[in-house]
């Protein structure tokens, strides 16, 4: 550890490996003998990648034509998977289950945070797929159309992405926390023919309009949409367009249940999904139909070791993302699950709302993000204690890398000390899940993702791209072509490359910073936008926020790296702190101490600011850009996509106090 507690020079590597973590979890002999994945998977994968990727996509999903090559990556980096096969991505979610005789099998559980609750079957659900793709066909929709989807985590949301799906349509979910801008810029980047939309939702318990953004959206001219089509879902007065606007339940409820699925190449466009570009123009990530469903259906059932017939499902991330296309709309329902699908916040009306639903539903496996985790934690573990968790069994993490003081309390106080933690490494881009644990033969460790996923072939590398030996950090990079890997960005076939393939020879760069344990295991470091050049170190943040939160004052943390004239670069830590620890005026010299004895003296922030809340998107990400502005004494950048734009105020009020 001598470099790392700032003895000794840098070391070279790209990010220094910093924090250690010693304790291991292995699965219980009674979960490893019921595990789907068997030991032995690793090598029948590593021995023929295709192979393994073709037998799963047999296995998994119903083909009208079989695939004739399962991979040509001649045209690299556009990858083409089961080349010459032909699927319908509803019929492998729905129709199927009912043909074989689970049409009584529920489907999805549906919560409103009012408390109304809706449940479909498999046969009620593909239902109203049919009837949602024949209304769509009715206004006009053909395959290859766009149809941007602006609706709340409400069962009508899938239904819409399916009925896309049956038709070959193209959905692009745009998260309905986003303004009435960031859909029109999305509306047009698609040429989107049809927006379904509903007049609100509910938020905390109070009803908040959608509407009257597409309406803002839609004003100026110039526009591909051609009709909108509205669910009624909290009954908010809405401005009617005649001739463009129609009501979801007359459209939908009035058109016939009769629609045959027509079989789509492996290759036709599924969905686009845009995340922020650096460029301030979204980018619109392209995914397709074979190799996306494949790879979603095998990870989803490895890696939640998914008992189908048994386990309640349920993901709590918002079809906006694409942890909810897919593995709330997409690989559930093909692997024939039963899920929950919760409309709101986690606190409404109380803070034990999410473990309520666990107790009233018998939720089996959950999968939520470490903020998440980080919230409840903060409220105390007394609230889910009222509650009667026992059925959870298997426990996810998605969305940023876990401290190990928040694994541990999850899996102590939800998981009952017995249900594996999978923590798992994905992106849009990537589609489904590339590094995760196998829960029924992972020795887990707190803050690991562990292991590349079986078939996937991740990397961690140096400035140069070669291989860093275990014990050393760097940057996270996927070596061979994926089922699930996005085809590109939307019309910008150059932008896709110098994006992704640009920074390394023949490998796609994450764009994250990762290092591998003693033992090769895999540790997520952040983006490599928010590591920090400290006297010649590059520290990562999330390494620096482990350490705080590892505290027992400390509930949340958030690192920045300020410029200093000294050292290049200054840690600046902002903290929530736990009950009694606010009162302490020793505070500040204990947590820059607790760093320095955790990572190293090198380590240590240059200032630790006390604040009420962190800036955090409506998906919960911590928007540090924000943070390093006040870090550096400028005014505060554009805060309209905080969940609560109150915060900076909030944040900077607290400091002049």
């Amino acid at each position: 550890m001598s470099e790392a507690n700032g003895t000794q020079p840098a070391t070279s590597d790209a990010l220094e490996n910093l924090l250690q973590e010693n304790r291991k979890f292995a699965p219980s002999e009674e979960f490893a003998a019921n595990a789907v994945v068997k030991p032995g998977i690793y090598e029948e994968a590593d021995a023929d990648h295709e192979a393994f990727w073709a037998k799963q996509a047999r296995e998994l999903l119903s083909w009208n034509e079989d695939f004739t090559q399962t991979l040509d990556w001649s045209d690299a980096p556009f990858a083409k998977w089961f080349v010459g096969g032909t699927l319908n991505a509803a019929y492998n979610a729905l129709d199927r289950h009912v043909e074989n005789g689970l049409g009584d099998r529920v489907a999805i559980y549906f919560e409103g945070e009012p408390g109304d609750s809706r449940s479909y079957t498999y046969a009620q659900l593909t239902e109203e797929v049919k009837k949602a793709a024949n209304a769509f066909e009715s206004l006009g929709l053909a395959k290859g159309d766009r149809v941007a989807v602006y609706l709340p985590m409400i069962p009508e949301a899938v239904i819409t992405m399916l009925a896309c799906a049956r038709i070959g349509a193209i959905h692009s979910v745009v998260f309905g926390g986003f303004s009435a801008d960031a859909l029109r810029s999305r509306i047009d980047d698609a040429e989107a023919k049809l927006v379904v939309t509903s007049d609100g939702t509910y938020r905390r318990g109070k009803p908040s309009p959608l509407k009257p953004a597409v309406d803002a959206a839609l004003e100026a001219k110039g526009h591909s949409v051609s009709s909108v089509v509205v669910v009624k879902r909290n009954g908010e007065p809405v401005d009617w367009h005649e001739g463009r606007d129609r009501w979801w339940h007359e459209v939908v409820e009035s058109a016939s249940a009769d629609h045959t699925p027509v079989p789509h190449d492996a290759e036709h466009p599924l969905f686009i999904l845009y995340t922020s570009g650096t460029t301030g123009k979204p980018k619109g990530i392209l995914h397709t139909t074979g190799g996306f469903l494949a790879q979603s259906a095998f990870t989803h059932k490895a890696t939640f070791d998914l008992h189908a017939e048994t386990d309640v499902y349920w993901c709590t991330a918002d079809i906006g993302w694409v942890t909810g296309h897919t593995y709330v709309t997409y690989a559930p329902l093909i692997n024939g699950a039963t899920q929950l699908m919760y409309e709101g916040t986690p606190d409404t009306p109380h803070q034990g709302r999410w473990w309520e639903l666990v107790e009233k539903y018998k939720v089996s496996i959950m999968y939520t993000a470490p903020t998440a985790i980080r919230t409840m934690m903060k409220w105390g573990e007394d609230i889910p204690a009222k509650f009667d968790l026992s059925s959870i069994r298997v426990l996810g993490s998605v969305g940023e890398p876990i401290n190990p003081e928040a694994w541990m309390w999850y899996r102590r106080v939800i998981g009952g000390d017995k249900a594996p933690i999978v923590d798992t490494w994905w992106q849009t881009e990537t589609g489904a899940h590339m590094i995760a644990p196998m829960p029924g033969i992972t020795e887990t460790k707190p803050g690991s993702a562990q292991t590349p996923v079986p078939g996937i072939a991740v990397d961690v590398v140096d400035e140069m791209g070669q291989s860093v030996p275990n014990g050393h950090g760097g940057y996270l990079v996927i070596r061979k072509p994926w089922p699930a890997m996005l085809r590109g960005i939307w019309g910008d076939p150059e932008r896709y490359k110098e994006t992704y393939w640009s920074r390394f020879d023949n490998m796609y760069f994450a764009g994250d910073g990762a290092k591998k344990d003693d033992d090769g295991d895999f540790w997520l470091l952040g983006r490599v936008d928010d590591v920090m050049n400290v006297s010649g170190h590059r520290l990562s943040t999330t390494e620096i926020e482990s350490a705080l939160v590892s505290h027992p004052s400390v509930a949340e943390a958030a690192v920045v790296g300020a410029s200093d004239e000294t050292t290049g670069e200054a840690v600046v830590a902002f903290v929530i702190l736990r009950g009694n620890a606010v009162e302490d005026p020793e505070i500040v010299t204990t947590l820059r101490n607790h760093v320095g004895k955790e990572i190293g003296p090198i380590a240590k922030p240059r200032q630790i600011l006390v604040v009420p809340e962190l800036p955090k998107t409506r998906s919960g990400k911590i928007m540090r850009r924000l943070l390093k502005d006040i870090a550096e004494g400028r005014e505060a950048g554009d805060s309209s996509t905080l969940a609560d734009n109150t915060v900076m105020q909030q944040i900077t009020s607290s400091l002049k106090g």
